[in-house]
């Protein structure tokens, strides 16, 4: 099944992520948890729009914070995804991806490109509600700024249109799935070939 599992362990927290290419299992959504509902919501929007398979456990040592959970299990997870790129380039991983998400009247642009670049822009035309059902959704974006970290990626992340802020997130996590789907497909005419034209890059330490 080539899965990926990393665990990213804290004195605060111990996240346990697992990547697994497609197909979609048919019970992907039982293996998403975490203890914040509408980020699993999320998680499930991200597994169906790029047909991978993500598997999540959280352990907390004493205190449920959102922002913990949501930072921690985003890093763990662009450590995940950055591994499958790495371990994907001579199969000809795309390495960079777009996506448009809408719902309703909410709609969201994502582009993500893996370059050994941590970088993440978020914008939006439209005022933000501070909470999207359990959650502050400053949270939202810390969960996909923390991708960006541990995934050494470039993510940016556009807000268009919306009101209801829990299809304005939607549309958000949708757009991620799809950029994220399209930057891990595999085209064989690309092997060895990077997102960007410096290629693979390495550090010498001594």
């Amino acid at each position: 099944m080539n899965t990926i599992s990393v665990t990213r362990k804290t004195t605060e927290s111990e996240m346990i992520l697992k990547l697994t290419p497609p197909p979609l299992a048919s019970d992907y959504r039982a293996k998403i948890n975490t203890p914040i509902i509408f980020l699993n919501h999320m998680i499930e929007h991200i597994a169906w729009r790029s047909g991978f398979n993500i598997e999540t456990e959280v352990k907390l040592d004493k205190f449920c914070l959102a922002h913990l959970v949501c930072e921690d299990l985003g890093i763990a997870f662009g450590r995940a995804v950055a591994e499958y790129v790495s371990r994907h380039v001579d199969d000809g991983v795309n390495s960079y991806g777009f996506g448009v998400g809408i719902i309703d009247e909410a709609k969201a642009q994502c582009v993500i490109s893996f370059e050994s670049r941590s970088y993440f822009d978020f914008t939006s035309k439209v005022e933000l509600p501070a909470e999207a059902e359990d959650m502050h959704a400053e949270d939202l974006s810390v969960f996909l700024d923390g991708f960006a970290q541990g995934a050494r990626a470039t993510l940016h992340i556009d807000i268009d249109k919306g009101v209801n802020s829990h299809h304005i997130w939607e549309a958000v996590y949708r757009a991620f799935g799809i950029a994220l789907g399209e930057a891990l497909k595999l085209n064989p005419e690309k092997s060895g070939r990077t997102s960007g034209v410096a290629g693979k890059i390495d550090f010498v330490i001594e």
